[in-house]
């Protein structure tokens, strides 16, 4: 019987990607490291999971030396200037993902997350959309920065589960990247997707249902919600 929903946040509750390309971009000019990641740059390392983790990436590529920049600080910066973009206002959820959780709500169903970005990335996301805290508006939340490895190994909903006190088969993960789906999957989840800006080239065939938009989910979950 499902009982829960769990959510990839980047890419599937919002399309963040953007935004955290462009505060990336802002806060190394701040720091005048000359980097600028292009569309196409932030595409490729898309590939790798975590800021931190990106970053790193792209030191590799340019050949610069990786304990020339403080990159833990230099994450945070990043953090504090993403936040501030929503907190403006510069968010919103996808189309659907609203109607989604109501609908989950309405039938008693519980709301998690499952995420590679930090949990201040969620809070803030939570609080520039919702005007809530975020754990009064999912009651369980696993962030990227709690894991020992991040997506596509599958700790992350490996904890979102522990904390909801469910078996993987009493669940669903939405997701909008090959990583998300090969994460979920490796934790036994259902996987839906609905592939976000900067996903829809890669390959959902281990979906097990996708869609191209979250509002098309909608038919079936009002079929695969519980009875009373």
């Amino acid at each position: 019987m499902l009982q829960a929903i769990i959510f990839d946040v980047d890419g599937t509750l919002a399309e963040t990607e953007e935004l955290h390309r462009r505060a990336f971009n802002e806060t190394f000019a701040d720091q005048g490291l000359g980097w600028h990641w292009t569309k196409a740059d932030y595409h490729r390392l898309l590939k790798t999971t975590g800021g931190k983790e990106r970053m790193f990436r792209h030191m590799a590529e340019i050949g610069a030396d990786p304990a020339s920049v403080d990159v833990a600080a230099l994450h945070r910066a990043k953090t504090a200037r993403y936040v501030a973009l929503m907190a403006a206002g510069e968010i919103a959820l996808r189309p659907g993902i609203a109607d989604i959780m109501q609908t989950a709500r309405t039938a008693g169903l519980r709301l998690a997350i499952a995420t590679t970005t930090s949990r201040p990335n969620v809070d803030a996301l939570c609080e520039a959309i919702f005007k809530r805290p975020a754990d009064t508006v999912f009651d369980v939340i696993a962030a990227g920065d709690e894991v020992a490895a991040k997506k596509p190994a599958p700790d992350v909903y490996m904890l979102a589960l522990q904390r909801l006190g469910l078996p993987a088969t009493a669940a669903i993960a939405l997701e909008d990247s090959l990583n998300g789906l090969r994460s979920a999957k490796a934790a036994g989840l259902t996987c839906i997707v609905s592939p976000g800006d900067y996903t829809r080239d890669e390959d959902f065939t281990a979906a097990d249902l996708l869609i191209d938009g979250f509002p098309a989910l909608l038919p079936w979950l009002h079929a695969h919600l519980p009875t009373a």
